[in-house]
């Protein structure tokens, strides 16, 4: 087995960053700019931001996906307040109590519903719940994800339905969009489709996992937001002095459709994935591959055998014999076929 085809498939952080972002940063250094976002790349990125959701928005650009998560969500929400979101989202499992700390410990209240995706009624039920009772958290915000932790999607219906449900109880509607061109480019709509005109107020636009360095926005639909943003982006220390190496980053993953190219590519490497492992006896596929992301579950013998030979990915933390696999902007066609060649021979190996 050729060694340069063995590919890890854990997250898409595995992957760098596209040579064009790489190469922005670079240029970047040359020159003198105003710290703190009052360079000519940063206004740049903040007029793209606006051109790609057809409307005026605040961009605030930070280092990683929490604190775009989280700094929104202190927006959102006073210390005695509750954000809604799924029991399997990322803010929900995977941010270390950073959405508490951050909102002064606001409370995360987990809503059901198939697919990772928040259901419209069990969130209707929920907003009404204590409503108006000192002695309870209440309800302020909604939190998506968009794609979801397990790949899944939320359609434009399913979207407008949450919003619905947002608008009738005076909540404001997050969207985790880590990522979000994943999410775009599946259902084929427009960023604006998807997020404000469909309700969304606060959007967390993810760079990182589609090939930037280091760099993810928040992006502000509703305006009222933004000057408390402002401070709170500061007061985390989250606001970078050198912002011009993180607004070059921005600026060329939207240049070019760059950001849509890679997820495109990312999401074809998914299903090329999908397709080809489903045939295969012994392994059967948990859901339908909507992103980047799939899920499957293989025998033990299948999972150690894969492991030995050096791919990576991980395993067991969603049930026994379930692993996740999840493909990047970086991952080649080659690579794809070798891992569903060697699960094949595996296969054979253990009938």
């Amino acid at each position: 087995m050729n060694s340069n085809h063995i590919s890890a498939f854990h997250s898409d952080n595995t992957a760098g960053a596209s040579p064009a972002i790489a190469q922005a940063m670079i240029d970047a250094c040359n020159g003198l700019e105003l710290p703190y976002g009052g360079d000519q790349y940063s206004h740049s990125v903040e007029q793209q931001l606006c051109d790609i959701f057809e409307t005026k928005v605040s961009v605030f650009l930070v280092p990683t996906g929490t604190a775009a998560n989280c700094l929104s969500l202190a927006c959102m929400t006073p210390p005695w307040g509750a954000v809604l979101c799924h029991p399997e989202s990322h803010v929900n499992n995977d941010e270390c109590g950073a959405p508490e700390f951050f909102t002064s410990g606001a409370k995360l209240i987990s809503v059901s519903g198939d697919n990772s995706k928040i259901d419209p009624q069990a969130l209707a039920q929920q907003a009404q719940i204590k409503r108006g009772d000192v002695h309870s958290v209440q309800a302020s915000c909604v939190s998506i994800s968009q794609a979801t932790e397990s790949g899944s999607i939320y359609s434009l219906t399913e979207i407008k339905a949450i919003s619905a449900v947002c608008e009738a109880h005076n909540l404001a509607l997050h969207m985790d969009g880590a990522r979000f061109a994943n999410a775009l480019v599946s259902l084929a709509c427009t960023p604006a489709e998807m997020t404000w005109k469909a309700g969304v107020k606060a959007l967390s636009f993810g760079a990182t996992k589609n090939g930037a360095l280091g760099v993810d926005a928040i992006v502000l639909f509703d305006q009222s937001l933004a000057q408390e943003l402002a401070f709170r982006r500061k007061r985390s220390g989250h606001l970078i002095s050198k912002m011009r190496l993180f607004s070059a980053q921005m600026q060329a993953y939207l240049s070019d459709d760059l950001w849509l190219h890679n997820a495109q590519h990312a999401n074809a490497m998914a299903s090329r994935l999908q397709q080809g492992l489903s045939d295969i006896s012994g392994v059967s596929m948990l859901g339908k591959t909507e992103s980047n992301i799939l899920f499957c579950k293989l025998p033990d013998d299948y999972i150690q055998g894969l492991l030995d030979l050096g791919f990576g990915f991980y395993h067991d933390r969603w049930g026994k014999g379930i692993i996740r696999l999840v493909t990047s902007f970086a991952h080649q066609a080659e690579q794809i076929d070798c891992f569903i060649d060697a699960t094949r021979q595996l296969a054979v190996d253990n009938k």
